[in-house]
Formats: C-alpha cells, sequence, structure tokens
C-alpha cells in the first residue's frame, strides 16, 4: 500500500531553558545552561546538589487548585505543553474529526513525586493506611495523554510509551506509524518526566549515572568533554502535532518538516550500559535511515543522544561514524542535552523540536561546556562546541538511547 505522507503542524515546549516555544528556541540559540542548585527540596545529604529544574514554573498559571491537586508534575507539563502545541497548529477543535485524533506520549517514569511522598507520608503515619484518592491516577504513566484527550475529546488511539530515555522517540514513531497507514489524521505526541525529586536524585546518585559537579552545577552537563562526570538530571515536556500531510495541507495548516522515517533496535547487552561496540546505536541509525528510504549522505545535522556520560558519548560518536563514513566530518552533531539537561522520558520530544527548529532557522545549537579534548573522539568530528552554527539543515536525525538498550531514533526533512 502507498503509505501516507507525515508532517509536524504544532509545537510546545516547557522546559529548563524556556517556558514556551520561543523561549525554548531564545535558550538554544544562545547556549544557555538550564542547570543550578536544586530549590525542591534540601540537598544537604544528596551526593548532587543540582538539576535542570524548571524556572519560574507555576501551576496557578495554568490550572485552578482543584485541578493541579489532582495532577502530578509529569502531567502537568504533558498538559501545558500540548495545549501549546494544539493552539500552534491551528487546528479548529470544533470542525476536526475527533475519532481520528489520537495521543500518543512518552514518559519514562511517570508521577514519581506522587508515588514519593505517598510512600512518605505512609512511612510516617501510625500504620493505618491512609492514601490519598488520586494517589495512583496522578501515578500511572498512562495518565498524561489521558487527560490531554479528555481535555479536548480526542478519540483516537490512546496510550503511553515506556522505553526510559527513548520513551517520546517511542510514542513519535509510533504515531508516524498510525497516520502513514491511515488510521488517524491527526496525533498528540511528545513527553514529559518530572523526576527531579529526592527518590530520582538519590536513586540516580546509587547508580552513579549522576554528575556530582557541585561547585560549577552550570557547566556540569558537558557532552563529549573529557572532564564529563555524569548526566545532569533535566524535567519538562515537550509535545508535537505528527499530521496526515493532505489533511493538513487541506487546512492551510503551517507545517515545520515532514517526519520521513524512525527506527528501533535494542543493545540486548547490560541494564544501564551501552554496548562497548555500539551495535544497537549503529543499527537503529541504518534502520531510521532505511525506513526513510534515504542515504548516509542525505543526513545534515544529528542531535545526538549525548548525555555527558564516560562510556555512552564515545559510544555514539563511535557509531556515527561507522554509519556516516567519510560523510560524518560534515555532519553538524551536537547535544542539547548540554543545556537543557537529560529530561530522561521527555527528552526525544524536546530534542526533535529542537532538530526542527534548527532546520527553520538555519542555526544549529551548540554543545557547550566543551573545553578539554577527549582523545577517545575522532578530531574530525564537528560537534558544534560552544557557539551554535549557522547551517541549512535540510534532513536532521534526532538520537535518543535508554536503560535497558532501548534505541529510537527520528528523521525529519525541512518542506519545500
Amino acid at each position: 500500500m502507498q503509505l501516507k505522507r507525515v508532517v509536524i503542524t504544532g509545537m510546545g515546549a516547557l522546559t529548563p531553558i524556556g517556558n514556551n516555544l520561543e523561549a525554548y528556541w531564545e535558550g538554544l540559540r544562545t547556549g544557555k545552561s538550564g542547570s543550578a542548585p536544586i530549590t525542591y527540596f534540601d540537598t544537604e545529604k544528596f551526593k548532587t546538589k543540582f538539576a535542570c529544574e524548571l524556572k519560574g514554573y507555576d501551576p496557578a498559571d495554568y490550572f485552578d487548585r482543584k485541578e493541579a491537586r489532582k495532577l502530578d508534575k509529569f502531567a502537568q507539563y504533558a498538559l501545558v505543553s500540548s495545549d501549546e502545541a494544539i493552539a500552534d497548529s491551528g487546528i479548529d477543535l470544533d470542525v476536526v474529526d475527533k475519532f481520528r485524533v489520537g495521543v500518543i506520549w512518552g514518559a519514562g517514569i511517570g508521577g514519581l513525586e506522587t508515588f514519593q511522598n505517598e510512600v512518605i507520608n505512609y512511612a510516617e503515619g501510625d500504620g493505618t493506611p491512609r492514601f490519598n484518592p488520586f494517589f495512583i491516577p496522578k501515578m500511572i504513566a498512562d495518565i498524561a495523554p489521558g487527560n490531554i484527550s479528555i481535555k479536548h475529546g480526542f478519540m483516537g488511539p490512546n496510550y503511553t510509551t515506556v522505553s526510559a530515555c527513548a520513551s517520546s522517540a517511542n510514542a513519535m514513531i509510533d504515531a508516524l506509524n498510525y497516520i502513514r497507514l491511515g488510521h488517524c489524521d491527526v496525533i498528540v505526541s511528545g513527553g514529559s518526566e518530572a523526576a527531579v525529586t529526592m527518590a530520582g536524585m538519590g536513586g540516580f546518585n546509587a547508580m552513579h549515572a549522576l554528575s556530582t559537579r557541585n561547585e560549577s552545577p552550570e557547566t556540569a552537563s558537558r557532552p563529549f568533554d573529557a572532564t564529563r562526570d555524569g548526566f545532569v538530571l533535566g524535567e519538562g515536556g515537550g509535545a508535537l502535532i505528527l499530521e496526515e500531510y493532505e489533511h493538513a495541507k487541506a487546512r492551510g495548516a503551517k507545517i515545520y518538516a515532514e517526519v520521513l522515517g524512525g527506527g528501533l533496535s535494542s543493545d540486548a547487552h547490560h541494564m544501564t550500559a551501552p554496548h562497548p561496540e555500539g551495535i544497537g546505536v549503529v543499527k537503529v541509525m541504518e534502520n531510521c535511515l532505511e525506513n526513510a528510504g534515504l542515504k548516509p549522505e542525505d543526513v545534515d545535522a544529528i542531535n545526538t543522544h549525548g548525555t555527558s556520560t564516560p562510556l555512552g558519548d564515545v559510544a555514539e560518536l563511535k557509531a556515527i561514524s561507522k554509519v556516516f563514513g567519510d560523510h560524518a566530518k560534515n555532519i553538524n552533531i551536537n547535544s542539547t542535552k548540554s543545556m537543557t539537561g537529560h529530561l530522561l522520558g521527555a527528552a526525544g520530544a524536546i530534542e526533535a523540536i529542537a532538530s526542527i527548529l534548527a532546520m527553520e532557522h538555519s542555526l544549529v545549537p551548540p554543545t557547550i561546556n566543551h573545553s578539554v579534548v577527549d582523545e577517545q573522539i575522532d578530531p574530525s568530528l564537528n560537534l558544534t562546541l560552544n557557539k551554535a552554527q549557522e547551517r541549512e539543515v535540510k534532513v536532521a536525525m534526532s538520537n535518543t538511547f535508554g536503560f535497558g538498550g532501548h534505541n529510537a531514533c527520528v528523521l525529519f526533512k525541512k518542506i519545500g
């Protein structure tokens, strides 16, 4: 059968460097760091005392008090970012066939703060099982798309993909395929996460996954730098409206980009460490190129997973060199996690948005905080270090990899 074309017609972002799409791009363009000392709880006894929290976010700006109490932060972030994307798309909600509009969302963890606080309250009580009646519906990862659909009346496919840090990229790939196959006209996709909590920080510290650069949090996320010592935890949400091309054209929608294809693979190696030879990462990029019908030399930019971990960064760049060969040195490679930190299940969404905005503005955001060359990294690669670089980007790739060996890759093409 002839697959339908799929385009992006709306975007929304709630990130540590900007609380809407415009502010997010400004933060990316200028190389802004979102990392700072944690304000949500006392970090005195924690190994890592900083994270990429949202700045100036107030639930009262978006929800009434009663509604906010029923929503974990990750679900709030989903509603805020998806509302912006829906408004940005210009879709007439009174006209669109809501049976053909779905919501496919990504979250690696879900309502961690809700779970944490309910357990603390129980442990500090007298043993009587007094739990908030909203405990379970606030916590479960699928409540985010559920709430989006309830708010807007969307009655198409509705679920959450959970594949750790690849979750929202998985969600976008599923959305792409539903529309390609003619099952939907429009799907709200993306991801959200709110893991900057005592449990989140403590858990990742116990794994030795986080940077402990407490003396300089703003420079702690330093992908590809020889002195990198772990990722910086972030929070927020990103939403994209995926729409069938003819449906978008018929209503005169603004089209940001075409979604050309997606790839998936597994490392099948270790719970948290990347495969030393990067086999799964090589395969996911090859799968994505094949799915999109592209050759390696067609790609202009790659927003890497690039978390700022000692093993992961090197493995990914070696995989890029293997897949793209001599063309790798012609690609603008970057990691926007150097600015936003790692949003876990929301990473794929906000990084896809960054890739699309780079195409729109012909400007590749920088990989900030680089100062010491890592001799394990091929010096011929253009890692877009410290300053944004002007460049026409016709095709952009976005990589996301998750604990458990989950790999996802999405390709976007500039329209026109």
